[in-house]
């Protein structure tokens, strides 16, 4: 089932936030993660907005959530504030929150600084690469990433990042099955995120990798704070990543339907496991 789909702007210090909001209940804010955004929540959002009102928006400076000036460098503070702001502003009270990825981040910060905005948490696949017992391998890796951008190029460094994060399996052997092209407004999705991989690599990979969640804060339960992993990305540096952040938090991560991106591939079955997580909290 579709849900009518309202969009709008919120006007933040230094920003615009653009955002999408579908059906109706309690506000569940979706955030997005890396050079993407709310576009990639389409389809789960649709599963959902029988029984929330989703809203899911473009982290500033990806897309159509434009600086005022100059980019600058991603700050988890602000993207924090950000999302805090967006709740205030549609919601009445708590959110459920979910974020993927760096919007796990994001959201591991808003939690943190902003319990009284947030009533469950899931961070899914989160890439707190600081809580691993050695970080430096991975943190290393990502400055070969960012340090293949600057010498050569948005798509080299792509290239090497989806090699480090496990994405590039295809292709090595066998033919693919063919697939039915994908609708307009992916291909339109797809277009936007291709835009937003130069601000990913110049000003957003490396805060991200650095960033650590307020373990401490988040430990003391409130708001809840459930971690995600994908049933297929075992053995993937973030799905260690959101098992050493479970740990910490002294609780069981659940998994979800899918790769790290399993909210698109998946969605009507990430859908019901992302409902069974918020109501179980």
């Amino acid at each position: 089932m579709t849900f009518p789909t309202k969009t709008g702007t919120l006007k933040v210090p230094g920003a615009k936030i653009y955002y999408e909001a579908r059906g109706s209940g309690p506000l569940l804010l979706l955030i997005s993660g890396g050079p993407t955004d709310a576009g990639v929540f389409t389809e789960l959002s649709h599963h959902l907005a029988d029984r929330y009102t989703v809203v899911a928006y473009d982290p500033r400076g990806n897309s159509r959530s434009a600086f005022d000036g100059e980019s600058q460098t991603l700050e988890l503070d602000v993207h924090g504030d950000d999302a805090a702001r967006l709740i205030e502003a549609l919601g009445d009270g708590p959110a459920f929150v979910m974020g993927n990825s760096g919007g796990a981040q994001i959201g591991l910060n808003l939690a943190a600084r902003y319990p009284e905005k947030v009533r469950t948490l899931v961070a899914h696949e989160p890439p707190c690469l600081m809580l691993l017992p050695d970080p430096s391998e991975a943190l290393a890796g990502n400055k070969e990433i960012h340090d293949t951008y600057r010498r050569d190029g948005v798509e080299a460094a792509m290239q090497k990042f989806m090699e480090m994060a496990g994405m590039d399996e295809h292709g090595e052997g066998g033919e693919e099955e063919p697939q039915a092209p994908p609708p307009p407004e992916a291909l339109e999705t797809f277009g936007r995120i291709n835009g937003n991989m130069e601000y990913f690599l110049a000003h957003g990979l490396m805060p991200l990798s650095l960033y650590r969640p307020d373990v401490e804060v988040l430990r003391a339960g409130k708001p809840r704070v459930v971690v995600g992993v994908g049933e297929e990305t075992v053995g993937e540096i973030t799905y260690r990543t959101g098992i050493e952040l479970a740990n910490k938090l002294g609780t069981e991560p659940v998994h979800f339907p899918g790769d790290h991106g399993g909210y698109g591939a998946h969605a009507a079955a990430f859908a019901k496991t992302l409902h069974t997580a918020f109501t179980q909290a």
